[in-house]
């Protein structure tokens, strides 16, 4: 069905393509007759689940965030047979984002330029479309994650507001937190992942969850989303203020503003670059992590994927699980089941 569907998605802008497809799955999610059919439809023959950070994930394969910002569309987007959905960046106040148009495709290497800046309509907004763990059978089927961020306007000295404000909205909603301090599309943001911002940051962040979880069932790990751009020095910095506190692990990797793999002529556009092109950096960067942790930090790998043999490879270089998204758009919903099955 998608190789009907993908022509006349890329006829479209592919801000508003993403938006057609986003408002169709959540309309799905809503109506449970349509609902289970999806997940007949694709779910996996066979399953692999996967135990990190105190977590039970039912496979490998889950959604990257970026894809279901406002948390609109989770309902449906689980029947497509993802273990887990990172849904977000959610920032505390709405926002508008950078100015449109703010997402490129290059077909030829199925990859993705977008420079989108956390766009959304605020954490208020996204809690109320997120039911409690525990509330429904629904809500329950898959893990959910939630990646935050700060606000544009939001001076790095404050960002740790804006990342508190967040968690403590969704502490009983998602089951664990992406803090997302490596977009290339907000000025400033990357200089969190220094040491002393980050190490700030997470001590902050973790008491904050703790003090908060006492009464849950359950405490959400918190992972550290990384830019595949950091130096060898930059990453054992990262690194250093991540194994130095509570944080339960990494997801590796953010976008890349580099070009090298992108073979276009000089496309012009400014933002992060996704898809194939980013695939070996990320996988440097897993290794790289892999190595310099001793294979104790948990590792969700992102960047790239768009075939088993991609995702076995993240995999063999030391992440725990995998998540999409350029592959999404290029391949359509039969990838998350053509990975699951073969993982």
């Amino acid at each position: 069905m998608y190789r009907i569907l993908r022509p006349i998605l890329f006829m479209m802008d592919p801000e508003r393509a993403h938006s057609t497809i986003l408002a169709l799955m959540a309309s799905i999610g809503r109506l449970a007759p349509l609902r289970e059919l999806l997940c007949r439809l694709y779910r996996p023959a066979r399953a692999r689940p996967v135990n990190i950070a105190g977590l039970t994930f039912p496979n490998p394969v889950g959604l990257a965030a970026g894809y279901d910002k406002d948390c609109t569309a989770w309902s449906g987007l689980s029947c497509l047979g993802f273990g887990h959905l990172e849904l977000g960046t959610v920032t505390p106040r709405p926002q508008t984002g950078n100015p449109r148009p703010r997402i490129f495709r290059f077909p030829a290497q199925e990859a993705v330029i977008n420079r989108m800046g956390f766009p959304g309509r605020g954490a208020e907004f996204a809690r109320k479309r997120v039911p409690p763990r525990g509330s429904s059978p629904v809500r329950d089927r898959v893990i959910l994650g939630l990646n935050i961020g700060k606000n544009k306007d939001t001076p790095n000295a404050k960002a740790v507001e804006d990342y508190l404000a967040c968690q403590g909205m969704f502490i009983d909603r998602v089951d664990y937190f992406a803090v997302n301090v490596s977009s290339p599309n907000t000025l400033g943001l990357r200089q969190l992942q220094e040491k002393t911002y980050l190490a700030e940051l997470l001590r902050d962040l973790i008491a904050e969850r703790d003090r908060l979880a006492v009464d849950l069932v359950s405490v959400p790990p918190i992972f550290v989303k990384l830019s595949p751009d950091l130096t060898d020095s930059e990453l054992d910095q990262a690194l250093d203020a991540i194994t130095g506190s509570s944080a339960e692990g990494v997801i590796a990797t953010n976008t890349t503003v580099q070009r090298e793999k992108l073979i276009v002529p000089d496309p012009g556009q400014a933002g992060g670059l996704s898809g194939k092109p980013l695939r070996d950096l990320s996988t440097t960067l897993i290794h790289k992590i892999h190595r310099r942790t001793a294979g104790n930090l948990p590792i969700i790998a992102v960047g790239g994927i768009s075939s088993a043999a991609d995702a076995r490879e993240k995999l063999e270089a030391g992440a725990s699980l995998v998540q999409i998204y350029s592959g999404l758009i290029y391949k359509g919903p039969g990838l998350v089941r053509e990975l699951v099955e073969q993982l």
